[in-house]
């Protein structure tokens, strides 16, 4: 069996308003794209990496991995192709690249998920091999509220137990097989998921899920760059 990681990275980060996509910004010295590639490359059970691009930072993405990869296991590792113009084509066309079988396991990432653990990862490849997928993610601890939209604002329409709801965040871990055929039945039906996990459930397969941390952040305002240099510098003293 093979695991297979693909991170989509064509995004352009406009909540963060800055000149680059986010992940292309510099955390501790490092663009955050090669912390995360960093994190997977370090598990010995990832047999390759994909990274979903835009055609027009290829040259970059390419530029970075041959620069910072020496020494972490990038070499014939790591690959780049071309993203697509949304997270699920990104994806798709990820896995049109990859040379799994169908019993093979395919972890998607988000690319400004710097600080994933190795515990975690291996942790989601384990509950794919039982379950067939499987996602990371943290149990609530507010109250949850769902709302109706209005152009007064928003109106509580019901409170939901915090037991039945949990956060999700990456990776989300499938056996290649039922994923491909999740997507194909995807663009198909012309359905565009909010991730993965969603476009999986669809097709209707149970999705498993891994217990994850808040460290595991995703860098996706003002505010978490500074988050996350906090937490690695905690990861440095622990050590």
């Amino acid at each position: 069996m093979q695991v297979f990681v693909i991170l989509p990275a064509a995004g352009l980060g406009t909540r963060m308003a800055g000149p680059q996509p986010k992940q292309f910004l510099s955390l501790d010295g490092l663009p955050i794209l090669i912390h995360s590639l960093r994190a997977f490359a370090a598990v010995k059970q990832v047999t390759a990496i994909y990274v979903a691009v835009r055609k027009t930072e290829i040259e970059r993405v390419e530029a970075q991995i041959a620069e910072h990869g020496a020494g972490y296991g990038f070499e014939g590792r790591v690959h780049v192709v071309e993203g697509g113009d949304n997270r699920q084509e990104s994806v798709a066309n990820a896995l049109a690249a990859i040379p799994a079988a169908d019993e093979d396991v395919v972890l998607v990432h988000d690319a400004v998920r710097p600080l994933i653990d190795a515990a975690t990862i291996e942790r989601t490849i384990d509950a794919v091999m039982k379950h067939g997928a499987a996602i990371v993610g943290l149990p609530a601890v507010d109250t949850i509220k769902q709302v109706e939209r209005t152009a007064h604002g928003a109106l509580v329409t019901a409170t939901i137990p915090r037991e039945f709801v949990v956060l999700a965040q990456t990776p989300q871990g499938f056996r290649f097989g039922l994923l491909r055929a999740a997507f194909a039945e995807a663009t198909e039906d012309g359905f565009v998921g909010t991730d993965e996990a969603s476009v999986v459930e669809r097709a209707g397969h149970a999705v498993a899920v891994v217990p994850g941390s808040p460290v595991n952040l995703k860098i996706t305002q003002p505010g978490d760059l500074e988050l996350a240099e906090f937490y690695l510098r905690q990861r440095r003293i622990a050590v």
